[in-house]
């Protein structure tokens, strides 16, 4: 039984019918965040109530990069091969030095605590995109239960330390993306807690380093988008409750690699970035793909 859902005959072209998809570990409670480090070989991922980063290892297997991980979710590099994660327990956005000592990047705006930094990326100027949801203090699973201080925003943190709301209306933004020359950025909202809110991806211009909304670009069904990425063409590739979704640049859904589990996030990796690693519910998967992911190393 194939692993794909050919809607438009080009998705045909980046899928490979002899590449299966692999489920490449299980065991786990909700994993997220997954980051290629192209140099070490490996994949970090998150296995939040658990309080873990894992690290896969093709042809060795599982083993622990870091517990306890304060919650840790999104996980991305910085243009220094740095390793940046979003952490709920602590409700912070921190860095991982080369030497392995951790440097707190954003804790707090304007003097309220953030709520549970959740998605990030890294622009080729050095500056640091992350979400803001508020998922991470609405109990005690992901996290520790906590009142809410700040918005759900989505947040830009300067080279030098500023940090700044650039996007407010959002209900909970989730998975965030730059297409690859970073004239677009992409937002995933999947909605507050227990609401019966819109969940839809939307799309923005990025106009001297500060985003414009080109409004709704995509509504995920079944399921909600969370994780997304971009490969070199433009199209957008994001979680779905079926699987993984591969969405054109004009809005419309080419196909979908349909995954036995609930997907909430997926990177690009592999010797040329043409394996897209999913994280899904309570395990990890891959499959080979004809297309090349939009990422740093």
């Amino acid at each position: 039984m194939s692993c794909f859902e050919i809607l438009d005959p080009a998705f045909g072209r980046f899928v490979l019918g002899n590449a299966a998809l692999k489920q490449l570990a299980t065991g786990f409670d909700w994993v997220e965040g997954p980051v290629w480090f192209g140099d070490a070989g490996c994949l970090l991922f998150s296995d939040i109530p658990n309080d873990k980063i894992l690290r896969y290892t093709p042809g060795v297997g599982i083993s622990t990069y870091r517990a306890p991980s304060n919650y840790s979710n999104g996980h991305t590099r910085d243009r220094q091969g740095r390793l940046v994660s979003c952490e709920h327990g602590t409700r912070r956005v921190t860095r991982t030095e080369l030497d392995g000592s951790i440097t707190v990047i954003a804790d707090s705006y304007q003097g309220k605590s953030l709520n549970s930094p959740n998605d990030v990326v890294v622009k080729s100027d050095g500056s640091i995109w992350f979400t803001d949801p508020h998922y991470g203090i609405g109990s005690n699973y992901e996290g520790f239960a906590a009142d809410q201080e700040l918005p759900c925003n989505v947040y830009r943190i300067d080279p030098d330390g500023t940090i700044e709301a650039v996007l407010t209306d959002f209900n909970c933004p989730n998975g965030l993306a730059f297409s690859p020359d970073e004239t677009l950025l992409y937002v995933a909202d999947t909605g507050r807690m227990y609401q019966d809110d819109p969940a839809h991806i939307r799309r923005f211009s990025m106009e001297s380093g500060r985003p414009k909304s080109l409004g709704i670009f995509h509504t995920i069904a079944p399921g909600k988008g969370d994780g997304i990425r971009c490969d070199m063409d433009g199209n957008l590739w994001s979680s779905a409750g079926d699987g993984v979704h591969c969405i054109a640049p004009d809005g419309h859904l080419m196909g979908k690699i349909l995954v036995p589990e609930k997907v909430s996030n997926i990177c690009f990796g592999g010797r040329a970035k043409h394996q897209l690693y999913i994280t899904a519910t309570t395990s990890l998967y891959a499959i080979t793909l004809n297309r090349v992911g939009a990422q740093t190393p």
